[in-house]
């Protein structure tokens, strides 16, 4: 009969050296990505660079809460920033730097309305100089890396050479690595989550960027849900950054250091993998969070299997309730057939 039980000697160590690997990294993604999300992941694969969700210079400088709040187990850690005015977005990145913030990364990707009315995401392709100025401005005051997330292109743009003008420019001031969505973006007409199906993938325009730029650290975005895709992209490529198959069969990182990165390092089980959460768990139940903070974020974690859909019922069914602990979670996996 399975059990599961927390086990404090299976907490994660901190990595403190903070090396970053770049040939495998899963995309900042709104709503999804957070610190519960990063920590989960974190168990599956230490080698992996984790991303924030995009926080806006505004919410950093004005808000009223902590948006840079992170578990210290989550580095390498990268903070993607959404904005286009240089002296913010240079305090900015002062900040992040200072709260040990391994990377800082400038969204010039995010095609969503709110994000173009203030000016920044995808839109910035159209103003390569002010991307180059923000990248110049946050580079004069910390000493991590910058970088930058972008499309291969926006409405009509979209031609190689206008990709490359963008590419020359950013470059310029000390900007050496891009992770690429391999997709234009339609800026009018298209929801994000169109923006991210419906414009057909070129990776093959990613490739010929790194063949044009070897000096570059070219990371390729879009459409990946495999490990072997992955490996097919690296063979053209530095790295590859997952979305949403990292977010919605998260098992699939368990397979990334052995895999892609080269590391000698046996597969978890699941088991292990919820073993490792336990005590997580806990300790943000006893702050005072709740269980579907945590659980919304593990529900894919046996996605395949026998018994997953019990899984995902009973989490979605009970974890939301007043009280509810990590008995629940238990319960929940007895119904799992592994």
């Amino acid at each position: 009969m399975k059990s599961i039980e927390p086990n404090k000697n299976l907490e994660i160590p901190m990595n403190s050296a903070k090396i970053i690997d770049r040939t495998f990294s899963i995309a900042p993604m709104l709503d999804w990505t957070d610190r519960h999300y990063r920590y989960f992941a974190r168990i599956m694969s230490k080698q992996a660079l984790l991303y924030t969700e995009m926080v806006t210079t505004g919410a950093i400088l004005h808000g009223k809460g902590d948006y840079l709040a992170y578990n210290e187990e989550e580095h390498p850690l990268a903070l993607q920033l959404g904005g286009s005015n240089s002296v913010e977005l240079a305090k900015c990145a002062k900040i992040a730097s200072d709260r040990g913030y391994d990377e800082i990364n400038l969204n010039v990707g995010c095609p969503s309305d709110r994000v173009q009315n203030g000016r920044f995401g995808a839109c910035l392709m159209a103003e390569p100089e002010l991307v180059a100025e923000c990248v110049d401005a946050m580079k004069q005051v910390v000493d991590i890396p910058v970088t930058v997330k972008t499309r291969i292109g926006i409405d009509d743009f979209d031609s190689y050479e206008f990709l490359t003008q963008f590419i020359d420019i950013v470059q310029a001031k000390g900007c050496t690595d891009f992770t690429i969505h391999a997709r234009k973006a339609w800026l009018n007409g298209l929801s994000p989550k169109e923006n991210r199906e419906i414009p057909p993938l070129d990776y093959e325009r990613v490739y010929l960027l790194k063949k044009d730029y070897p000096h570059l650290h070219l990371s390729l975005n879009g459409g990946i849900n495999s490990i072997e895709q992955m490996k097919s992209h690296l063979e053209h490529v530095d790295g590859v950054m997952v979305g949403r198959e990292a977010y919605n069969n998260p098992f699939i990182l368990s397979q990334v250091d052995s895999q892609l990165c080269g590391i000698d390092a046996s597969v978890m089980t699941r088991a292990e993998v919820i073993e490792q959460m336990m005590p997580y768990i806990e300790r943000h139940l006893k702050q005072g969070g709740r269980l579907n903070h945590i659980t919304r974020h593990i529900i894919g974690l046996f996605q395949g299997l026998p018994g997953s859909r019990n899984w995902r019922r009973y989490l979605s069914e009970n974890a939301h309730k007043q009280g509810a602990g990590i008995e629940v979670i238990k319960t929940a996996f007895s119904k799992v057939e592994l």
